[in-house]
């Protein structure tokens, strides 16, 4: 399958210094509603690519729609923790650990590997003890404990589990089901999806923008998006309200997917992907009365090496949409949608700035 080449992306963002522009990332952009219409577009929207750490959401629907919540009376903080990317600090371990222990799941299970915490200060406290990083401190930590839970209680229903066979292999029954409501989720079908493994050495996919959004339109409004059966609807309907209501989990401090969604409580859930990557989702209503769930789909074509484009480029994309008031711009403007470029004096030598008007 042919994944998004030069001429899928646009110019999107560029960075100034003086008059002159002196660099320019490019990207694509894909919004679309419940009802599967794309209501507007930047690149091409048929982009291929894959979706990363924002697949998370998805990844948890099996395991709470086979009836994981009950079965392990799960809170909204740990369904919120379970869709997360967050950033290692001792309180995502400790709230990780106790999660762990109640569905009996050991941090040695994992299979996500390790790397420093995402929070400076936590990493910067490891190296001054000479502390190796810890499997809970990854990011994907919280996925990995979902799909190892997810195993247990397949197992605890007799359901057949080929000995030998690790959770993340793409032919585990607990990937094939992942995959396989992904794929339904997205309105796509199987043969359309590439299947590589994500940074954490679990299953992720690739397919176009525009299917990625509306999984992400679906996930906010799965009964008006046709979403069956019904306990895939509850479980929806239970992630969109565990991340909205958890930002802090979803991510961490000083992150821009828990910022935002905190400035812009109950209306928008965004999750990043690497690699430049990010799935955004309105709620009904979240445009004014009587608007549809709606799924966006962000792709910075050389992965956002920055770590600074991404946000800024989601924040005028919702601007462009009349999704975020003043005060909301006001409120997250240290992440854009224009930021200053200084030099290492401190002095004001340019400026990062979009470059894009979204095509309706």
């Amino acid at each position: 399958m042919k994944m998004g080449n030069n001429a899928s992306y646009f110019p999107i963002f560029e960075l100034t210094r003086g008059s002159a522009v002196e660099s320019v990332h490019y990207g694509a952009v894909a919004v679309v509603d419940v009802f599967g219409k794309l209501l507007a577009s930047y690149g091409d929207p048929e982009t291929r690519t894959y979706i990363r750490s924002a697949a998370k959401p998805f990844q948890l629907i099996p395991c709470l729609e086979s009836g994981g919540k009950k079965f392990y009376k799960l809170t909204a903080c740990e369904i919120a923790l379970m869709c997360s990317s967050h950033s290692g600090t001792d309180e995502h371990v400790d709230a990780l650990t106790a999660l762990q222990k109640k569905v009996g799941v050991d941090e040695a299970e994992l299979l996500c590997g390790t790397h420093n915490p995402l929070h400076k200060p936590t990493a910067n406290s490891l190296r001054a003890k000479g502390q190796l990083p810890i499997s809970n401190q990854h990011n994907c930590s919280g996925k990995h404990t979902g799909m190892l839970a997810f195993m247990r209680m397949k197992q605890q229903m007799d359901e057949e589990i080929p000995e030998g066979l690790a959770y993340i292999d793409p032919d585990h029954p607990v990937q094939r089901e992942i995959i396989s409501t992904f794929t339904e989720m997205a309105g796509s079908s199987i043969d359309q999806i590439e299947i590589g493994i994500d940074g954490c050495s679990a299953p992720n996919f690739a397919l176009p923008l525009r299917n990625i959004a509306f999984a992400y339109s679906r996930l906010m409004d799965p009964e008006t998006g046709g979403v069956s059966p019904s306990p895939r609807v509850v479980a929806c309907r239970m992630i969109a309200s565990a991340m909205i209501s958890n930002p802090e989990l979803v991510a961490g401090p000083d992150r821009f997917d828990t910022q935002i969604m905190r400035v812009c409580s109950n209306r928008i859930l965004v999750k990043a992907g690497a690699e430049g990557f990010q799935g955004v989702g309105l709620l009904p209503g979240a445009l004014g009365p009587g608007s549809p769930g709606i799924g966006i789909a962000i792709k910075i074509a050389d992965g956002d090496y920055r770590k600074k484009v991404r946000p800024a480029v989601v924040l005028e994309v919702l601007r462009q949409m009349g999704a975020l008031s003043e005060e909301d711009l006001a409120a997250l403007d240290v992440y854009g949608p224009h930021f200053p470029v200084v030099n290492h004096r401190d002095i004001l030598v340019g400026e990062g700035r979009p470059c894009f008007s979204l095509k309706s």
